[in-house]
């Protein structure tokens, strides 16, 4: 039962209901006074699986009617509906998506939205009008932006920034889209430090149907003439976006100084991950970490066709989806890497939370094959070159169990691991210790590579 929502007189209670398989969902409604069923207004169904990530949002003044976030038609649009259950229309299309809705005009007659239309690395805040179905741009397609409007519906606060720009925070009259004034112009906070440079790029998928976005971020003082080792990062899993048009890239520091540090620092955001289209993401069914590695192959492969790249010194590192990549590619694409560093990993699907797992893998009794496939643990004994597993111990996202089975296989089978338990620690090691793991990742590739 997900997505509970009220409607505004306060009558009803609407939930999107969704079956174990999670391929059906049912918008059903029920009493708000004795919690009794009452009707199913529609079903959404998919060969694969259904995610509803928004309850409906009633029209203001108009409890008949409602808008409901969809991605029947691949990409997530909003869909009009009266409380029978009838639709009424679309009221967006096109291939883009529909992030969320900001909120409405002082009038009632337009509705302000986030939307990545124009710009599938960023975001921008779009005006439809509800009677014309028209939709213009608020703030143009660059950039990735935050939004929050004033009470009145007359402002709206707007901090974004670009590829290459720190950005601004700003209020924007809704209105005409005109800056009434700018709080901060956020300057570059990294104008004393030397970085290297950095360039977004796509790159064909192994079969060559689809379009990767990648960033590469070069070393201080990159000569092309000389050859340079490679970090891979890498998370790979729904709903993440690694490369955006935001500050950096997206690009965390610690990787901006790996680069510093004289690697060519590189990512590439494989389908299965966030941003895209629904059929992007779901090409990854029922099989974690197959075609995901196929697009981080193809990225591999864009590396060492480039005269800069030492292919004998290519390193891997990531974190929760991102640890299962890293240990997908240490262990089933042996020699790809010398060394992985993977936090946190996924090794077995079995052992992951249900409502997630079985969204995109199925159950382990109607996917047998899917689960034994992708569980790490039998690959083991094709290691080669070092692999490090780094576990928080209080770990409830990750449960330390999943790193604790590919260490007792490793032992059984005489290979060699190497491993770092973070005590106090849940799923990502945060605080002051976040340092300590910096400087543990950068001084175990630098010594393995």
């Amino acid at each position: 039962m997900t997505n509970i929502t009220w409607s505004p007189d306060n009558k009803y209670v609407y939930v999107a209901v969704i079956n174990r398989d999670q391929n059906v969902m049912q918008l059903r409604r029920y009493s708000g006074e004795t919690g009794a069923y009452e009707k199913t207004l529609f079903e959404e169904k998919s060969d694969k699986y259904v995610e509803p990530e928004h309850g409906p949002v009633f029209l203001p003044g108009d409890n008949g009617k409602f808008l409901w976030f969809s991605e029947r038609d691949n990409y997530q649009h909003l869909y009009q509906y009266d409380t029978s259950g009838t639709l009424i229309k679309a009221m967006t299309k096109g291939d883009w998506n529909v992030e969320d809705i900001l909120g409405f005009s002082t009038d009632k007659s337009k509705l302000y939205l986030l939307t990545s239309n124009g710009n599938p690395m960023g975001n921008q805040c779009n005006i439809l009008d509800l009677k014309k179905g028209t939709l213009t741009s608020l703030t143009g397609n660059t950039g990735t932006h935050q939004f929050k409007f004033s009470p009145s519906g007359k402002y709206v606060y707007d901090s974004y920034s670009g590829f290459n720009d720190p950005g601004k925070s700003q209020i924007l009259e809704t209105k005409s889209g005109k800056t009434s004034f700018t709080i901060l112009e956020h300057k570059n906070p990294l104008v004393d430090y030397k970085t290297g440079e950095m360039s977004v790029f796509t790159i064909k998928s192994t079969d060559n149907t689809t379009d990767l976005y990648a960033r590469l971020i070069k070393p201080l003082g990159f000569d092309p003439s000389k050859k340079y080792p490679v970090l891979v990062y890498v998370y790979g899993g729904p709903h993440v976006q690694l490369i955006q048009d935001a500050w950096l890239g997206g690009a965390d520091m610690f990787l901006h100084y790996m680069a510093s540090q004289g690697y060519l620092v590189f990512t590439i955001d494989n389908r299965g991950s966030g941003g895209r289209s629904l059929a992007f993401e779901q090409a990854t069914f029922r099989q974690l970490g197959e075609v995901e590695m196929q697009d981080q192959l193809a990225g591999v492969k864009w590396l060492k066709e480039q005269s800069y790249v030492d292919q004998d010194r290519m390193a891997c590192f990531g974190w929760s989806y991102g640890g299962f990549m890293t240990t997908s590619m240490m262990l089933r694409q042996p020699g790809t890497f010398k060394v992985g560093v993977a936090g946190g990993p996924v090794i077995d699907w079995s052992m992951y939370e249900i409502m997630y797992t079985e969204r995109y893998m199925d159950t382990p009794q109607t996917n047998p094959e899917g689960y034994k496939k992708s569980n790490l643990n039998q690959y083991i004994t094709q290691l080669k070159g070092k692999l490090l597993i780094i576990q928080g111990q209080e770990d409830d996202t990750v449960v330390p169990e999943h790193s604790a089975t590919l260490l007792n296989t490793s032992v059984a089978k005489g290979v060699i691991l190497d491993y770092y338990p973070y005590y106090n620690h849940k799923h990502n090691v945060l605080g002051k210790d976040r340092l300590h793991l910096y400087k543990k990742i950068e001084d175990y590739i630098s010594r393995t590579l």
